[in-house]
């Protein structure tokens, strides 16, 4: 089964994000829990990243200043991730709208080891 290709991508959100974040992502229909739900509140971000990676899933945070270098660091020490979402602070709404469509766009084979900016998903003005 490690050969089979999974598409969608399983979400880990870590403290940084709104609470009710997971909770709202699996109301549209896809898999997301989070640091709270988790009890792993105040969990260094290097544990975080490797629980996230321990359950398929990739980390979404707006903790750019610590993950943007511990993927850089993971992947110069050959160690794998299930990939790591990075974004701005922004209002929730327009933090589930960018999320949806990375989510929709973006497979999990595709994330995996890999760093994405949500500012690259939010609507393009015409």
């Amino acid at each position: 089964m490690a050969d089979e290709v999974k598409l969608f991508i399983a979400l880990y959100v870590d403290e940084d994000v709104h609470k009710a974040f997971a909770k709202e992502i699996r109301r549209h229909g896809f898999d997301a829990t989070s640091a709270d739900e988790e009890n792993r509140r105040e969990v260094s971000d290097e544990k975080q990243l490797e629980y996230a990676t321990s359950l398929g899933r990739a980390l979404l945070t707006h903790n750019r200043q610590h993950f943007a270098p511990l993927h850089e660091r993971w992947l110069s020490e050959g160690r794998e991730h299930a990939g790591i979402i990075l974004s701005t602070r922004i209002e929730i709404g327009e933090l589930l709208r960018r999320t949806l469509r990375l989510l929709n766009e973006v497979t999990a084979d595709e994330m995996r080891n890999n760093l994405r900016h949500l500012n690259d998903f939010a609507e393009r003005k015409s």
